[in-house]
């Protein structure tokens, strides 16, 4: 399966992707990365790798549809099956959430849909449980729509939430958990485990 990768800051979960691919877990082949941030790490893990890059950001042109376009025709180019947001920190067109529906796959910190929505990412995510008092966090991959972290949900993994826990240390132990139920998922889908049915995603055996 062909798959294009999104990414906005060190990649870390796109390291532990490739790093599947390569120990043979993983049938996916990494057509391409794409980032909004050209100092991204996630550049650098992919010209280790061998996987095209390419630096494209609506702050690049004078409107969404110029955005959409030129996105959708490097989409186009690179045979791509799958979308994998991997801290990814923008919002894709609306043309292309459409074009690409139930083919977005993305990865947030938490156990939706709580501690979801616009603004809450990263360490925002983990304060945001800690504040509220919660016991359990964790991780829930999902395909992405035109709203923030409101689409079916594919797969989820709890993490305890510990006395004294930060942010930091919370959003550790959960970044493992994203590394260990990502490559889980993506790999579900490629090998056609997975069926959506409305917001039902049944995964297969």
């Amino acid at each position: 399966m062909r798959c294009v990768v999104f990414a906005s800051g060190g990649g870390s979960n796109f390291g532990a992707l490739l790093d599947r691919r390569e120990a043979g877990d993983l049938p996916c082949d990494f057509a391409l990365l794409i980032g909004n941030n050209s100092g991204a790490g996630a550049f650098e893990r992919a010209r280790r790798h061998g996987v095209p890059t390419l630096h494209l950001a609506p702050s690049q042109f004078t409107g969404e549809n110029l955005y959409a376009a030129r996105l959708a025709d490097a989409l186009e180019k690179s045979g791509a099956e799958l979308l994998v947001l991997a801290g990814y920190m923008k919002k894709l067109p609306p043309a292309i959430v459409a074009a690409y529906r139930d083919r977005i796959v993305n990865v947030h910190p938490a156990l939706l849909p709580a501690f979801g929505g616009k603004g809450l990412y990263g360490r925002n995510v983990h304060q945001a449980v800690l504040d509220y008092g919660a016991k359990i966090s964790g991780v829930t991959v999902h395909f992405v729509t035109e709203e923030y972290d409101q689409g079916p949900i594919i797969m989820q993994q709890a993490v305890p939430v510990l006395e004294g826990d930060t942010a930091e240390t919370l959003a550790a132990r959960v970044l493992a958990a994203e590394h260990d139920t990502y490559w889980r998922a993506i790999n579900a889908i490629a090998l056609g485990k997975v069926t959506v049915t409305g917001r039902k995603v049944c995964v297969s055996e």
